[in-house]
């Protein structure tokens, strides 16, 4: 249905109106069967599983871009400010929380003076390329009904799945160096 001032379809305008503009899932099934895996330990309330998953995914898009799969501090702190961030930080009540999981993931990771390869992330990632993509099921919207222990949990991993996302869709699915990296961690046994 449109819009008879604007002509834009109606549906568009309540998506917009709601804030929320989700993101499709990207192409890479190793990817989506990770973040489908941290979706399905929300719905399970396995809290610290599905925190310890997604605060390892900016290491993972980190190690993806690079030809050696390896992550520097620099750069992991460079693709937290840039990819952590409300979709739009002007109209985004919320923007503490974003600053609140890129310390989370820069103090979680442990990275000396040089680079290093986040080999047991990788390997969590590695193990999913084989496994059929299950339909997304957790829905943030019934955080509700969930204790409170479980809310930031929620709130942290909600922001980071999503987070890698939008970055796989808007960079790492055009880049050459991540779709090799993705294609290389496939074949290893």
């Amino acid at each position: 249905m449109q819009d008879p001032r604007t002509g834009e379809s109606t549906a568009r305008n309540d998506a917009s109106a709601l804030g929320r503009n989700r993101v499709a899932p990207s192409s890479s099934r190793m990817l989506t069967s990770y973040m489908t895996d941290v979706e399905q330990l929300l719905d399970e309330q396995q809290w610290e599983a599905a925190l310890r998953e997604a605060l390892d995914l900016p290491q993972i898009a980190v190690a993806l871009s690079d030809p050696q799969l390896s992550v520097t501090s620099e750069r992991l702190k460079a693709w937290c400010d840039e990819w952590i961030r409300p979709v739009d930080p002007d109209r985004n009540a919320q923007c503490t929380d974003y600053a609140r999981v890129s310390e989370m993931v820069l103090s979680r990771t442990e990275i000396g003076e040089g680079a290093t390869v986040p080999s047991l992330a990788l390997k969590r990632l590695r193990l999913r390329r084989l496994v059929r993509t299950p339909p997304r099921g957790f829905s943030a919207g019934r955080t509700a009904s969930f204790a409170s222990q479980g809310t930031g949990a929620i709130e942290t991993c909600d922001i980071l799945v999503e987070t890698a996302r939008r970055w796989y869709a808007q960079s790492a699915v055009h880049d050459q160096t991540v779709q090799a990296n993705l294609a290389r961690l496939a074949v290893l046994r």
